[in-house]
């Protein structure tokens, strides 16, 4: 069965960087369209950024020039680096295949002095 595992979230300053992984398994990834949502309180889940099986990148106009989405097709995994982070960056992020329709459990980013 399909599994995506986050990890690399955490509380970071404004101004910092930080580097969110998500780990898949049970799922053909080479192929798959690959993407980071994410949700803060009170307000909808938002893409943010997504790549193609073929490295092809599109990023949400908050996040572009600050975000890097980048992906392993050896490990199976997909890399979000987040640079410059602001405090309305702060949110629990999620990695989501839309191909099999599958979420991960999510990790909170906080961003706070």
């Amino acid at each position: 069965q399909v599994q995506l595992v986050e990890s690399g979230g955490g509380l970071v300053q404004p101004g910092g960087s930080l580097r969110l992984s998500c780990a898949a398994s049970g799922m053909f990834f080479r192929g798959a369209t690959m993407g980071w949502y994410r949700q803060a309180p009170g307000k909808q889940r938002e893409l943010i950024a997504q790549i193609t099986g073929g490295g092809r990148t599109n990023y949400a106009d908050s996040v572009k020039g600050r975000f890097n989405i980048s992906r392993d097709n050896a490990e199976n995994t997909v890399d979000l680096q987040m640079n410059a982070l602001e405090p309305e960056d702060s949110a629990v992020y999620y990695c989501y295949t839309p191909k099999y329709n599958y979420w991960g459990q999510g990790t909170q980013v906080t961003v706070s002095s």
